[in-house]
C-alpha cells in the first residue's frame, strides 16, 4: 500500500469517525466471507458502516478526529454509526449469533473511550425511533385521556336525558 493510498484511507477515516457518535471495535477472527457479507448487510440496514482497515491507519485516524488514544491490537473490524445506538446493537446482534468468531472489544462512544460493558449497555437501549415513539406517546397521554373522560362524561349526559 502506498503512503498516498494509506492517506486517503486516514482521510476517509477521520471524516466519517468526526461525524459519528459511536464506534464499535470488534475482534473478527474465524469469520468466513459469507459471514462478513452478512455483518455487512445487517449494518447497512440500520445506518452504520463497517470496514475492517490497520491498526495503525485507524488509530491515527482517531487521533485526527480528536477523539482520543487508543491502543488496538489483533485482528479488527470497525462499526461506527450517526447516533450512539446503531452500531452498538449491530455488533452485539452479531456477537450473539456468533459467540465464537465475533467478540466486542471496546468502542468510542461520543468521543470517549468505552468498555465492552458500556458498549453492551448502549446495545440493550431502544432504538431512536422507539425513544421518539416512547416520548410523543408520554406527550400524548394527557390528551388521549381528556379525550376519553369527555367521551364518557357525553355518554353520561345522553344516558341521564334518555
Amino acid at each position: 500500500m502506498t503512503k498516498q493510498q494509506k492517506s486517503e484511507i486516514i482521510d476517509s477515516l477521520t471524516g466519517e469517525f468526526k461525524n459519528s457518535l459511536a464506534i464499535v471495535v470488534c475482534d473478527y477472527k474465524g469469520l468466513t466471507h459469507r459471514e462478513l457479507e452478512t455483518l455487512r448487510k445487517e449494518a447497512k440496514a440500520n445506518d452504520t458502516k463497517v470496514q475492517v482497515a490497520k491498526n495503525t491507519l485507524v488509530t491515527v485516524a482517531v487521533k485526527n478526529a480528536e477523539l482520543g488514544d487508543v491502543e488496538l491490537t489483533g485482528t479488527n473490524i470497525f462499526l461506527w454509526s450517526d447516533d450512539q445506538i446503531s452500531a452498538c446493537k449491530v455488533a452485539d446482534k452479531f456477537a450473539t449469533s456468533n459467540k465464537e468468531k465475533f467478540v466486542i472489544k471496546s468502542g468510542i462512544i461520543e468521543g470517549k473511550i468505552a468498555d465492552f460493558a458500556t458498549v453492551n449497555a448502549f446495545a440493550k437501549l431502544p432504538s431512536r425511533e422507539q425513544l421518539l415513539g416512547m416520548l410523543a406517546a408520554t406527550w400524548m397521554a394527557p390528551v388521549t385521556n381528556f379525550t376519553i373522560g369527555l367521551d364518557a362524561l357525553r355518554k353520561k349526559k345522553e344516558e341521564e336525558a334518555a
